[in-house]
């Protein structure tokens, strides 16, 4: 159905099909209500007669393989020149830092060693200041301390190689070697959304968020009921308005991502018998044997009986006499 020939009292909820505005408004009512007082409440809007809803839509990881990530983020890629740090901080260790030494060498510890290097170490941790929180000297015994706590640190050089191999996802680093990992499966995650968005869109977005190399194609939206019912969102569909219709609670029915060729749609008449044991499933399998010998009986002697009458009538009109 096109958008342009739907009237403004439906709204679309795939590509053919649609639902009276009214009957969605009540339905998200009822959605707000059930998360009233939380951030998963929906708002919505009206923009040229099209209905928009819009707000937080939960995913729950359901791969089986293990996704790429990719090795940086391009919101944080930030370059800061700190050649005028150096050269303050520079002038700074060279008169009150190696001033403050001397006279803590001269009156206190005679194994406090001031160097051009505890001098550049300090600099270093003054540009990256996530190593150690600054400290106030308020005496030259703590000033002694600090210089050779100071020394231990690592040097600018060592700082940038270990930056090189961190990257950044959502504010969380991770080391290089963790680019490729499988997310816990039924772990939820979120994305803002509206109701205009497609399918390939929010599943577009995801892996945005989450730095995802792979490409949306790789990847489903499934809908998993509580019975072991897995229906697929088709591209034409809309995640949020689907999540509407399911109602809000997510014990009934959640959102899965999932691997397009690993996910596999299950009927409501197969999910009903998903949650028996074996020896169950196995005593259903034998009485539908059963039924099904019976059934074959029935139409077997059904079948003979009426090839018997067909061949009486046969013989009736191949008689002579029958027929003068």
């Amino acid at each position: 159905m096109d958008e342009e020939l739907l009237p403004n009292s439906h709204v679309l909820i795939s590509g053919n099909k649609s639902i009276l505005k009214s009957e969605l408004l009540s339905l998200l009512k009822t959605y707000n209500c059930y998360h009233e007082g939380r951030s998963f409440q929906l708002r919505h809007r009206e923009e040229e007669g099209e209905l928009i809803i819009e707000g937080l839509l939960n995913i729950s990881w359901g791969l089986r393989r293990p996704i790429r990530l990719q090795m940086q983020d391009d919101n944080e890629r930030i370059h800061l020149s700190t050649a005028p740090w150096k050269k303050d901080l520079s002038t700074l260790s060279q008169t009150g830092l190696q001033q403050g030494a001397k006279e803590t060498i001269e009156e206190s510890s005679p194994h406090a060693v001031v160097n051009s290097e505890s001098s550049g170490t300090y600099s270093t941790d003054l540009i990256n200041g996530e190593e150690e929180t600054p400290q106030l000297m308020r005496t030259k015994s703590d000033a002694s301390c600090m210089i050779q706590r100071r020394s231990k640190c690592r040097t600018l050089g060592e700082a940038q190689k270990i930056k090189r191999h961190r990257f950044s996802i959502n504010g969380h680093f991770y080391n290089h070697k963790t680019s490729v990992f499988t997310p816990a499966y039924g772990s939820v995650t979120n994305v803002r959304v509206n109701s205009t968005m497609t399918t390939v869109q929010v599943l577009t977005l995801l892996l945005n968020k989450f730095r995802v190399e792979n490409g949306p194609s790789e990847f489903a939206l499934y809908v998993v009921h509580e019975s072991g019912e897995r229906t697929k969102l088709k591209d034409c569909e809309y995640p949020l308005i689907s999540r509407i219709l399911h109602g809000p609670c997510e014990k009934i029915a959640k959102i899965f991502l999932m691997e397009t060729d690993l996910g596999e749609e299950v009927p409501y008449d197969v999910a009903q018998y998903i949650k028996f044991e074996m020896p169950v499933l196995d005593s259903f399998v034998e009485k539908l044997k059963e039924e099904e010998e019976r059934e074959i009986i029935k139409l077997t002697l059904k079948f003979r009986t009426l090839r018997l009458m067909m061949l009486q009538r046969l013989a009736q009109l191949t008689d002579p006499e029958e027929l003068a």
